[in-house]
């Protein structure tokens, strides 16, 4: 604690930032981090519902990987949640493990972690990635993915 821990607390609840019109806006960053973290803890679950809970209805998940510039994008919760779940039948193990979560603006926060896990051919994942995450009302509106390419990690 002490003045220093004071300080943190008191800036890691509300902060004024500069929005993009020029306007000056209350951050109350505990609700956004809270959001982040309930995001990985959701992945972690494997539970689709608990994960999709956390998006709006007009929700966009862009992927690390995909035919185009941004990776591959699913629009709406049909297609975002049918996404989800192949990235769970693919890595029935997968964890999003060592968490580090940061609070960028009123709407927008990134989440760092280390992707684990065993695809079904038996190889293995072992990459580091990120997410950041766009926020509306309390949930989460684009989900933009980056993760380290690398070979299959052999066991």
């Amino acid at each position: 604690g002490g003045l220093v821990g004071g300080l943190r607390a008191g800036w890691r609840s509300r902060r004024t930032m500069m929005r993009p019109d020029g306007r000056r806006s209350d951050v109350d960053s505990d609700a956004l981090q809270r959001l982040l973290i309930e995001h990985t803890e959701a992945w972690n679950s494997h539970d689709l519902d608990r994960l999709m809970s956390l998006f709006a209805d007009d929700c966009v998940f862009e992927a690390s990987g995909g035919p185009e510039f941004h990776g591959r994008r699913f629009v709406g919760r049909a297609q975002v949640r049918s996404a989800f779940a192949d990235v769970f039948d693919s890595m029935p193990d997968a964890n999003w493990g060592d968490g580090r979560h940061f609070v960028i603006s009123e709407d927008y926060g990134v989440s760092e972690w280390r992707l684990t896990g065993t695809l079904h051919n038996g190889s293995g994942v072992d990459v580091l990635g990120c997410d950041f995450l766009t926020v509306r009302d309390n949930k989460i509106v684009r989900k933009n993915s980056f993760r380290k390419q690398r070979p299959v990690v052999a066991d």
